[in-house]
């Protein structure tokens, strides 16, 4: 034994190693980040797939997670022959997941969040696009030969497989200068993503900070590219194109027609590009929106409104309950409110009461609106709110003593709009708008008159001296009382 070497310089070498090999894993899962994809359902059945992103951290997690299932099983409503992919982060729900690939036959492809280096560019309500992109991970899907990614917000009218038969890359402009990433085509390639990648650590010039000012900065001459015709023979092109605007129709062109007619190309796919609380998936889509009818009748059929019903039920049971403790403590109320001392209610009382009646006017059209599962149905969403809103102006003409037709009058206008809007036999949208604006121009006058009448039957009611008895003070009976 003398001839070796002590036992800590034995087990350097090993030591070296074991460090050497740790590196090494961490190196390569460093790689792998961002690259990797774990697979949650089984492999490509199709050449070709459609493609949508999902990813957590924003106020509308569970919208988007409705809105994906419906617009992908829209795609087998019109017999898409192609493999439906989701390309998800990690912290997706794993029921959502379970969901979607079980329910729904999606192939669900968990990918870790790409960093975002443009985030600081993203003010506001924008930065709910700090993640998109991830929609980069589309060039990863390697197993197919095409892929088509879409946004969540789209509703497909006809079949769009022939855009399988595109370049490498093609896209829409419903914007003179810039393309929209909202649907675009692609072929996969690890090199591609690889080298974007690689911009996005450098900085490529990026407009907006999200996913579509990256593209654009990767293809900044699409717009001068031919358009987009699909062989009759099947073939697939070479190169890039631009896509006829047909394959991404701007929700606000059938607003001004109220029907479609996109003159380039197929009028197949609808995208709503608008403010985040005008999405389709909204109850107050319609008949604000009239399309918004469209995207429920789809979710309608193919997915149902279980999740909501819950809520709905408890919500009609509590309405109901208000209802009926408002009716039944009616005649209580009524005797509170007239004073049967001598002495007059201070000046800041009188303010009090009224103030705390003007809030529980507005609170009773507000407080339903926020209440109701913001999924729903529009007819179940828009009867919750009017029976809602019944119920708590009911419960504030009790508690107030006030004229019921006037604290009303809203109540009755707010039908009265929604029947506008959803008249459908307008000739286009601009009659539509100036019958709306006819309409509210003529409800005015009402609403200001019961406004009116509800504060001067507010001051008549302090003018009687309206009090609320102190706790285990005794009543006195009056003559006047007696009548109440």
């Amino acid at each position: 034994m003398a001839g070796l070497p002590p036992v800590s310089e034995r087990r350097l070498p090993a030591v070296l190693m074991l460090l050497l090999l740790a590196v090494t894993a961490a190196t390569a899962a460093g790689e792998r980040r961002g690259l990797a994809a774990r697979v949650e359902a089984p492999p490509a059945r199709h050449r070709h797939a459609y493609a949508a992103m999902m990813y957590m951290g924003t106020p509308r997690d569970y919208e988007f997670y409705v809105a994906v299932r419906v617009m992908m099983r829209s795609l087998t409503r019109v017999r898409a022959d192609a493999d439906r992919v989701l390309i998800a982060s990690s912290d997706v729900p794993r029921d959502w997941v379970r969901a979607m690939a079980e329910e729904d036959g999606m192939r669900v492809v968990i990918v870790d969040n790409l960093r975002n280096p443009y985030e600081n560019n993203l003010g506001g309500i924008n930065r709910r696009f700090k993640l998109t992109l991830n929609k980069l991970y589309a060039w990863t899907l390697v197993d197919y030969e095409r892929v088509v990614m879409i946004d969540s917000d789209n509703i497909f009218l006809h079949n769009t497989d022939e855009l399988f038969q595109c370049g490498q890359f093609c896209a829409v402009f419903i914007n003179p200068c810039y393309f929209h990433t909202g649907l675009f085509v692609l072929q996969p390639s690890m090199d591609v993503f690889k080298g974007m990648l690689h911009d996005l650590e450098i900085g490529r010039e990026n407009s907006d900070g999200a996913d579509q000012g990256f593209l654009v900065g990767c293809y900044p001459d699409l717009l001068d590219k031919p358009m987009f015709h699909p062989p009759e023979n099947g073939t697939k092109l070479n190169g890039t194109y631009r896509l006829p605007l047909g394959y991404q129709m701007d929700a606000s062109y059938y607003y001004l027609k109220l029907h479609w007619h996109v003159p380039c190309g197929p009028n197949s796919v609808i995208t709503f590009p608008s403010a985040p609380w005008f999405k389709p998936w909204y109850w107050w889509s319609w008949p604000i929106l009239p399309l918004g009818f469209s995207w429920h009748k789809q979710r309608w059929d193919d997915l149902g409104y279980a999740a909501e019903m819950p809520v709905i039920l408890m919500e009609v049971l509590m309405y109901i309950v208000i209802m009926a403790v408002t009716r039944l403590a009616k005649p209580g109320m009524t005797k509170l409110c007239y004073n049967r001392r001598p002495e007059k209610q201070s000046a800041l009382v009188q303010w009090l009461i009224k103030l705390a009646a003007i809030v529980a006017m507005v609170a009773a059209y507000s407080i339903p609106f926020f209440v109701i599962p913001r999924t729903v149905h529009p007819v179940m969403g828009w009867s919750m709110y009017l029976f809602g809103a019944l119920a708590l102006s009911v419960l504030v003409v009790n508690v107030f003593l006030l004229p019921p037709l006037d604290v009303l009058t809203p109540w009755l206008a707010i039908v009265g709009m929604l029947f506008v809007m959803a008249f459908p036999w307008y000739h286009d949208g601009v009659v539509r708008v100036l019958a709306i604006f006819a309409y509210a121009f003529c409800s005015a006058p009402f609403l200001w008159a019961s406004l009116v009448r509800t504060t001067d039957s507010l001051q008549t009611m302090l003018e009687r001296d309206p009090f609320f008895p102190r706790l285990g003070e005794p009543t006195q009976e009056t003559e006047f009382s007696k009548l109440y």
